[in-house]
């Protein structure tokens, strides 16, 4: 049960957090991303897009063993020739005693940071500044595979964790004990030094701040923050999950007038399917938009192995998410974007080899949808698929990460290498990418606010 005294020095902790200046710098004129009711804006024009997620664009931007700035040239340069605009990185991680974390990390449990990942950080938005690209940067993540909240946690309580998928600690436990992060201030403490840090960094090959850098759309709290695993952990959580929601929001906002804040989450199965949760934590005045994550397969509605037999029910499953999140945005008349969305290839294959038939068709689902809600006023702005692995390929016959790769792929050290990403050779795929943003950029009603 949640004390008075749980609440008070939860307060405390934040109020500590929040001790600086109460005006951020001015914002200066420039192009950044705006909110307009449901409306995403840019030079005070409608802001659409189609994005990708590209996890690991500060680790190929490093100038160490484990970079290769080539192939990330090569990779925006190809994502652009697609029409893609928008890009969601990784922008913290975390020296973890977990056994899928990614290593080498951003940060350890003291303040000293890692220069070269914040340096090809810096390279990766100054490439994609040339582009005309705009980045989602998030701040840590709920799950294991980057650090995360665990690894915090672990920082603080001597040295205490637990494994994701470990046998021992069955569902929901890693997500229960994880979401304990809300509710340890030295925890959150940390956490937010990283976010003063990171917010208020200069780009050293731009010389340019990054409050001041148009190529960011959006600084963004976690990757998939949950308030529990449970219902139960939930509710007893939510008093704390959103006190850090709201407080690193307007600590953000104190550090950087210029960019938008949103949650990363992801959606309704981030919330123990509760709306009420939902509308909350995205109805704080320093929470921009909405977001929503559709993973079709990690939920059970389909089968890898059985595509064309479970296709279609899982085809109904995904629309009724999308047009309950839209529903949901409307009510809070806020944008909404689609920031992750996947699906197996053909078979359940990894491989390029591997066809993408009703991965494609997937796709195309979600685009109708951001298309649609354009033409008719809705509050989808764009769509951020997951993930590209573009020139990336599994090193391993058995498709597994392994301390040392650096073939960076779209899909995490803790997911099979191949599983969820688009190749540079998927040709069909690039090709319905490719038609979405041609159609999206001459779609669409008048802006308003609506």
């Amino acid at each position: 049960m949640t004390t008075r005294r749980d609440l008070l020095g939860a307060a405390a902790a934040l109020t500590g957090t929040l001790a600086l200046p109460s005006a951020a710098h001015a914002a200066p004129a420039g192009p950044f991303v705006r909110r307009t009711g449901t409306r995403l804006t840019l030079d005070n024009k409608p802001y659409r897009f189609v994005g990708a997620n590209i996890w690991y664009g500060a680790y190929l931007g490093a100038k160490t063993d484990y970079g290769n700035r080539e192939r990330l040239r090569r990779e925006l340069d190809k994502l652009t020739s697609i029409g893609v605009t928008n890009l969601r990185l990784l922008a913290s991680s975390e020296t973890s005693p977990l056994k899928n974390a990614v290593s080498p990390s951003f940060r350890n449990n003291g303040t000293t940071y890692n220069p070269a990942l914040l340096d090809g950080l810096d390279f990766c938005l100054a490439e994609m500044g040339k582009r005309g690209m705009k980045a989602v940067l998030y701040l840590t993540n709920f799950w294991e595979w980057s650090g995360g909240m665990m690894t915090y946690l672990s920082y603080v309580n001597g040295g205490k964790y637990i494994d994701a998928n470990d046998p021992a600690h069955p569902w929901p436990e890693f997500a229960d004990a994880t979401s304990e992060f809300y509710r340890t201030p030295k925890a959150v403490a940390l956490y937010h030094d990283w976010v003063r840090e990171l917010v208020g960094r200069t780009n050293r090959v731009t010389g340019t701040a990054y409050r001041d850098d148009p190529t960011i759309m959006s600084w963004q709290l976690a990757n998939e923050p949950r308030p529990g695993g449970g219902p139960q952990v939930a509710a007893r959580n939510l008093p704390f999950f959103q006190d850090w929601v709201r407080g690193t929001a307007r600590l953000i906002k104190t550090l950087d007038a210029n960019h938008l804040v949103s949650t990363g989450s992801e959606g309704l199965k981030g919330t123990v399917e509760r709306a009420d949760i939902y509308k909350t934590e995205h109805g704080f005045p320093e929470i921009d938009y909405c977001t929503a994550h559709i993973w079709p397969l990690n939920w059970s509605w389909v089968d890898a192995k059985n595509l064309p037999g479970t296709h279609e029910a899982g085809r109904i499953k995904v629309a009724d998410y999308l047009q309950q999140h839209e529903a949901l945005a409307r009510d809070l008349n806020k944008p909404l974007v689609i920031e992750e969305f996947g699906y197996p290839r053909d078979g359940g294959g990894y491989d390029p080899e591997s066809t993408t038939a009703f991965k494609d068709r997937y796709y195309g689902q979600i685009f109708d949808a951001v298309l649609n809600s354009v033409r008719t006023g809705g509050p989808i702005a764009g769509s951020n698929f997951w993930a590209w692995n573009g020139e990336g390929r599994a090193v391993h016959g058995d498709h597994r990460f392994r301390t040392g790769d650096t073939n960076w792929v779209g899909d995490p050290p803790h997911e099979p290498q191949g599983w969820y990403g688009v190749y540079d050779q998927d040709t069909t795929t690039h090709a319905l990418i490719k038609a979405h943003a041609q159609a999206l950029a001459t779609a669409g009603a008048p802006i308003a606010a609506r």
